[in-house]
């Protein structure tokens, strides 16, 4: 069973339209028991840092979602749902995120215009499972402000405002996006079903 994780925010009825679509059978799940039955976690994300992460602690799911992704439950993480697997974000300094991955999500430089807002390409850095057949520099839709700077799990950049960021990354079974895939078309699409097919 794939679980869409539904933490009260987020564009939850376009990521179910797109599993639809690729007819994927899907389950909303709100609490642990629902995350610990799922063989596929997807974690949409919108909107602040810290509230997502309060959200999570308020619903009781924080070590439920660790233990599956650790486990080696397929996750994917969008946007915010990617930034959460980190260890904390200048967005809410105060609040640890899930701490998979070591580092802090950063925010653009004041001079940039943000939101960073609109579709810009990305560029492969390794292979992936998610970036089969997509072409090389697959434009996508992006919205956010705050961003994971390249590392060790980086699967593709994006470039803005002169700074180039993780757009997607993996580590084994752990992915996530920075774009959002339910907004972006047949690629985003593709992307998805990608994810799904593994």
């Amino acid at each position: 069973m794939i679980a869409i994780f539904d933490y009260g925010a987020g564009n939850l009825r376009s990521v179910q339209n797109t599993l639809a679509e690729i007819g994927a059978e899907y389950r909303l799940v709100r609490d642990a028991d629902g995350l610990k039955k799922a063989s596929k976690i997807v974690l949409p994300g919108v909107g602040h840092f810290g509230q997502m992460m309060r959200a999570l602690d308020e619903l009781g799911v924080r070590d439920a979602l660790r233990e599956q992704i650790r486990g080696g439950v397929p996750f994917l993480g969008i946007c915010l749902g990617l930034q959460g697997l980190f260890d904390s974000g200048e967005e809410a300094p105060d609040v640890e995120g899930l701490g998979i991955f070591r580092g802090v999500v950063r925010r653009f430089p004041h001079e940039a215009r943000v939101p960073h807002m609109g579709w810009n390409e990305i560029v492969a850095v390794h292979d992936s499972p998610l970036l089969r057949d997509i072409g090389p520099r697959p434009y996508l839709y992006f919205a956010h402000s705050y961003y994971v700077p390249q590392c060790d799990v980086t699967a593709a950049t994006c470039t803005y405002s002169e700074v180039a960021y993780t757009a997607v990354l993996q580590s084994e079974n752990v992915f996530g996006v920075q774009f959002h895939p339910e907004k972006s078309g047949p690629t985003g699409l593709k992307i998805v079903k990608n994810f799904i097919d593994l």
